[in-house]
């Protein structure tokens, strides 16, 4: 390549630029980054972009060194929502052997997006988490320049938290509450997210940072402010949290992934209301126009 774009530093985003905070990325480095995007099936949102696709599996990528040619930053996005180990397992290892081949190139920058703390009988046996912090940990003892970034409940256009949540209240006219609801959250907009990695990226150093919203919420303040902005009286179906967690587990068997189990007894451990991120040149969204916006598009149909 020629041209100006020759001078732009080469970003491999692992994971894709399809997906709800790959989608983000590609926005905010697309301007001035070259991208190689490597994940299994191509994407709409990638299409006239400057972006190198690759169709590959992290999971199954045995020889890196050709996708890390020419990189100056690496960015993993690749994880999965829910399922047993032995689905996460060859995902782990793939990308343990990432990290362990830009090790051995002398390695470029690495991003690795995490999640915040969980309850510590989560963090041994849900393979969700137990294969994630196997990664991190790998990350960490590598000799890489790095940084993990873990982000709390993130929002934005076309996510599958907030949104979903404002059309089942608008259907249902209610909506459960596990426990009280006194437990926080701080939703962090994902295209604020995106800004943050790219400071982080720039930022150097091996280190990990949390990643909050705004604003810490009170998850039932939140859940009432959802309701107003549809037009709603806020009405709840409440369950004990025991209830909560083997409702979650009942939707599992039928084969819904609207709501997990784990998911449930994250947010009730009250490990989600991070405090606000620092350090950005304009201040974070907060998540209450979002939440007038699609339920405004919700009202319309």
């Amino acid at each position: 390549m020629s041209g100006p774009s020759a001078a732009r530093p080469r970003l491999l985003l692992v994971g894709g630029g399809g997906g709800f905070v790959g989608r983000a990325v590609v926005a905010e480095m697309g301007t001035d980054w070259r991208i190689r995007s490597v994940h299994r099936r191509p994407s709409p949102d990638e299409a006239g972009r400057p972006i190198e696709w690759v169709a590959a599996d992290a999971a199954t990528v045995r020889d890196w060194e050709p996708l890390l040619a020419g990189v100056d930053l690496v960015v993993n996005l690749a994880w999965y929502r829910a399922g047993a180990d032995r689905r996460f397992r060859p995902l782990a290892e793939g990308l343990v052997r990432l990290i362990d081949t830009a090790a051995r190139r002398g390695g470029p920058r690495f991003v690795q997006v995490s999640v915040p703390d969980a309850p510590e009988a989560m963090e041994r046996t849900l393979p969700y988490l137990a294969r994630k912090r196997e990664v991190d940990r790998h990350l960490a003892s590598s000799p890489l320049d790095y940084v993990i970034l873990r982000p709390t409940m993130l929002f934005g256009p076309r996510d599958k938290l907030l949104t979903v949540m404002l059309a089942t209240m608008r259907r249902y006219r209610r909506f459960p509450m596990f426990g009280d609801g006194s437990y926080h959250v701080s939703p962090l907009a994902v295209r604020d997210f995106a800004r943050v990695l790219r400071r982080e990226a720039a930022v150097g150093g091996r280190r990990t940072v949390d990643v909050g919203g705004p604003r810490r919420w009170v998850y039932a303040e939140l859940t009432d402010r959802m309701f107003r902005a549809l037009g709603a009286t806020p009405r709840y179906v409440r369950f004990s949290p025991r209830g909560a967690v083997r409702l979650a587990r009942l939707l599992e068997a039928v084969g819904s992934a609207r709501l997990y189990a784990y998911e449930v007894e994250w947010l009730l451990s009250d490990r989600l209301g991070l405090p606000a991120y620092a350090g950005l040149d304009l201040p974070l969204a907060d998540v209450a126009p979002f939440l007038d916006e699609a339920a405004g598009r919700l009202r319309s149909r």
